[in-house]
């Protein structure tokens, strides 16, 4: 396609595309190269002369099982909270792409964009505070219940799959949108009048045509999901060390930068098989 334009085009193209470019160079690709080469190294170069190449990083995860014990824990809470993801998300994107119009669209729009307008702290802590015993939430059901009831939700694995559906459920409903308000009507309702029900126009028509939105959703919930450490951290309490939150210790905490370094790499591996052994998945919802 490039090849076809006349020099002059290939030149503005240039010009406008080396800004991107530069930006990718300078947020991207140098950290993630300063990066990789920490993981190969036994100190920070700035810290001391005696610092050498090896493998040491990466033989420590496979020295220690605790590192793939807690790999495997995280991507479990990672499948967890997209599959939340996807059961909510979707039928809520099927009501805002097919059910609702006007007003009421804008308002439930609202809602479900609100979490990108706060703070991640703020929607953690909130989360601490509603979760937690003798909390919001224990208050308000012991107010509407004629019997008492006992939460012990904060610092629990239920918590933390809580408070990271609140934050990465709209990914799934926006995507999972998008992909619904491109169907066109006038193909549901040839459906309908050819005696179709509902369950059969959402299962034969709006799924298949819909899977692409709801994937990309998915990968976009899975993804940062499985090496998250905030809400863990927060929500969790002993309940809540996870791979991400070893890697977050080792660069704040142990002060250990090449071993953080090689077991976030280790991670971005792994991801990046999970994503290879979905694409044919992926491929097949595209055509």
């Amino acid at each position: 396609m490039a090849d076809a334009l006349h020099p002059a085009d290939r030149a503005r193209l240039a010009v406008f595309l080396t800004p991107a470019y530069l930006w990718l160079t300078l947020a991207v690709f140098l950290p993630l190269s300063a990066m990789l080469f920490f993981s190969f190294v036994t100190d920070m170069p700035g810290d001391t002369d005696s610092w050498f190449v090896t493998l040491s990083n990466y033989g420590e995860f496979l020295r220690n099982p605790t590192y793939a014990s807690l790999m495997w824990k995280s991507l479990q809470l990672a499948f967890t909270v997209t599959l939340l993801c996807i059961l909510i998300g979707y039928p809520c994107a099927l009501v805002l792409a097919k059910s609702v119009k006007g007003r009421t669209r804008e308002a439930l729009f609202l809602m479900v964009i609100l979490p990108f307008w706060s703070n991640s702290l703020v929607r953690i802590f909130s989360w601490a505070i509603v979760l937690r015993g003798n909390g919001v939430l224990e208050k308000a059901l012991n107010a509407v219940l004629p019997f008492e009831v006992k939460l012990k939700l904060l610092f629990t694995t239920d918590a933390v799959v809580i408070g990271l559906v609140h934050s990465y459920l709209p990914y799934v409903i926006l995507t999972s949108y998008l992909a619904l308000q491109a169907v066109s009507d006038d193909l549901i309702d040839a459906a309908r009048s050819m005696g179709a029900s509902s369950l059969t126009i959402l299962w034969r028509i709006l799924l298949p045509l819909s899977l692409p939105g709801l994937l990309a959703g998915a990968v976009l919930v899975f993804v940062p999901v499985v090496g998250s450490f905030m809400e863990p951290r927060i929500l969790g309490g002993r309940m809540g060390t996870y791979y991400g939150t070893v890697i977050e210790d080792q660069f704040v905490a142990v002060y250990n930068w090449p071993l953080g370094a090689a077991l976030s790499f280790i991670l971005l591996a792994v991801v990046l098989v999970v994503l290879a052994l979905a694409s044919p998945v992926l491929r097949k919802a595209k055509t």
